[in-house]
């Protein structure tokens, strides 16, 4: 009487209580306090980011055992059709809340380089761009040397949908190919192998670039915009080697597989966005 009192007739997961939420929470409140109480501190009292390091190490291992959890219910059966449906628009939310934020980016973008306002008008009322402020009354305002967009930033660009195109080819192995393991392994590797060349191109990139993010509302712009998408690009690519390694454990099925799913979709948003940013800030904005 009691068992079938407690058995399930639903196709609903009911999540039992967690200590994850709370402590991602905590460790993200300490982690950003530290980091803010550390960098606003001036040079004679600055102190140590420990705090801030603890804190992100607290949230590195929030998300490790959450995501683990989460794994555990995907292979004890519990993400059944109808909560699999709410995972996909769950992350659907995500990414749009994603898109948001990029929009901010590219709305202080297009705001500067459509309307500059002083110091980036010269004496006559002309728009300058991009500028630098200006110092000890020289006029008109110092220019930047900006990116060639058809050397470095295109070849990062190829590099980066081939990427994309090697997540597609893991997801098509595996739900059109009859659950092809060995091309699906293929696609994942070589995606997550060119997303880390991409990262690598973007540092060296930064390494050579000709102007600093303070001083000007370009460089502001231009490593903010870049900056928030190489960290996307970085989870992304972690996001991808966990499937990876999901794969050789032998998870996802051609029925089941939201996990990779989402990692996908989350991919090709990265995608999408650089896409965005070749064309605004490297090409037009240079022009």
């Amino acid at each position: 009487m009691a068992d079938h009192a407690h058995a399930k007739n639903h196709d609903y997961h009911i999540l039992p209580p967690s200590i994850w939420p709370f402590a991602g929470a905590f460790f993200a409140f300490v982690m950003l306090g530290g980091m803010v109480l550390w960098m606003n501190h001036g040079a004679s009292t600055r102190g140590t980011p420990f705090v801030g390091l603890i804190g992100l190490l607290g949230v590195l291992y929030t998300m490790y055992g959450w995501w683990s959890a989460v794994i555990h219910e995907a292979n004890t059966g519990d993400h059944t059709p109808v909560v699999r449906i709410g995972l996909r628009y769950g992350f659907i939310m995500f990414i749009m809340s994603e898109v948001m934020f990029f929009a901010a980016w590219f709305w202080t973008f297009f705001k500067h380089r459509l309307y500059p306002i002083a110091p980036t008008v010269d004496a006559s009322g002309a728009s300058v761009w991009p500028t630098s402020p200006v110092t000890d009354g020289v006029w008109p305002p110092v220019g930047i040397e900006m990116f060639d967009p058809w050397h470095l930033p295109i070849i990062n660009t190829l590099i980066l949908l081939c990427s994309g195109a090697a997540a597609t080819w893991a997801h098509h192995a595996l739900v059109h190919e009859n659950n092809n393991r060995a091309a699906m392994k293929q696609g994942l590797a070589l995606a997550v192998i060119l997303g880390v060349m991409f990262t690598f191109f973007q540092g060296y990139e930064y390494a050579h670039a000709g102007f600093g993010f303070a001083g000007n509302i370009y460089g502001a712009s231009f490593f903010m915009a870049t900056g928030f998408h190489g960290a996307h690009v970085i989870i992304g690519s972690i996001f991808l080697l966990i499937c990876l390694i999901r794969t050789y454990q032998g998870d996802f099925t051609p029925e089941a597989h939201i996990g990779f799913e989402a990692a996908a979709w989350y991919w090709h948003f990265v995608d999408v966005v650089w896409l965005f940013l070749f064309a605004a800030v490297y090409v037009w904005g240079a022009g």
